[in-house]
């Protein structure tokens, strides 16, 4: 007598398990792409709420008087001449101050360090005074020109900008320098070359762009910094030049106007405002467009 076979249900009940188990992570997947569209959707309003205030504001306030009349007493009228001039001064100085110090020290840890112990400090280094807060570079140049030199300088705003600077420029020289193939090394090398001509001949050519792009980065991040300008530079409502006596720059004027009861001061708070942000939004346009070109 042969006996009966009865068909095993196994692949059927796999074949449930795992429809359920795909169904169940398209429903997790859709949940957490509708949290990401809703979060997304937030951020743009937050963002487009923040820069249409500014729009209104700032807009209805500017006039080609708030570009070339300097501040003057409330109810004067005035402009911003001085303080946009006295940060164009202080972010350029600082600029030219951190750069080179800056593509110096991402060149090193790029090309000559080789994961030395120095190079792991200085690199731990740099990154914390990536993340550090502004404020904190305010109170060391404080201590370190304000305090001995006898009074607040545009010198010392120059010096607190440039340390701002010098950590970006590192991490993007160090970062654009790395991504360079080791084969366009070894043919400049073996063309007999010094390493010093391939490194400045070669090697920064290759990387301009990207370099150019961080400088971009650094001068839009400083160009907006108040605190570390509060403890240096502390600001001047007179028209003045002179780099060893206290100096102007627009976000110090901004700070100080905003928070005044007068109307014309106010308006120029908000125009001051406007053209910050315009500014960095140029810059960080133009470094964007480089590195795309990259």
């Amino acid at each position: 007598m042969s006996a009966t076979t009865i068909p095993s249900a196994g692949p059927a009940k796999n074949m449930r398990v795992a429809e359920a188990l795909g169904r169940r992570r398209r429903n997790f997947a859709n949940i957490i792409k509708v949290l990401c569209y809703v979060a997304t959707g937030i951020a743009l309003a937050l963002l487009l709420s923040i820069l249409g205030t500014l729009l209104v504001n700032g807009a209805s306030a500017i006039s080609l008087r708030v570009f070339t009349d300097v501040t003057r007493p409330p109810g004067s009228g005035g402009g911003l001449l001085n303080p946009i001039i006295g940060s164009l001064i202080q972010a350029g100085i600082g600029t030219l101050i951190g750069t080179p110090i800056g593509l110096l020290v991402g060149t090193y840890l790029a090309e000559y360090s080789k994961g030395s112990p120095l190079a792991n400090a200085v690199r731990f280094v740099s990154d914390i005074l990536l993340s550090a807060p502004s404020i904190l570079i305010g109170l060391f140049v404080y201590q370190s020109l304000v305090v001995p030199m006898g009074g607040f300088s545009g010198w010392a705003g120059c010096a607190a900008l440039a340390i701002i600077v010098i950590p970006v420029v590192v991490r993007t020289t160090e970062d654009m320098l790395r991504l360079l193939p080791d084969t366009l090394r070894e043919a400049v090398m073996g063309l007999g070359a010094p390493k010093w001509k391939m490194v400045t001949l070669i090697c920064w050519r290759a990387a301009m762009s990207g370099i150019v792009t961080g400088v971009l980065l650094a001068v839009a991040r400083v160009a907006g910094e108040t605190a570390p300008l509060l403890f240096t530079s502390l600001g001047n409502l007179n028209w003045s030049l002179d780099l060893g006596a206290p100096m102007s720059s627009l976000p110090i004027t901004i700070y100080s106007y905003a928070g005044s009861p007068y109307p014309d001061w106010i308006a120029l708070a908000w125009a001051g405002a406007l053209i910050i942000t315009l500014g960095v939004l140029g810059l960080n346009i133009a470094a964007r467009s480089l590195l795309r070109k990259k």
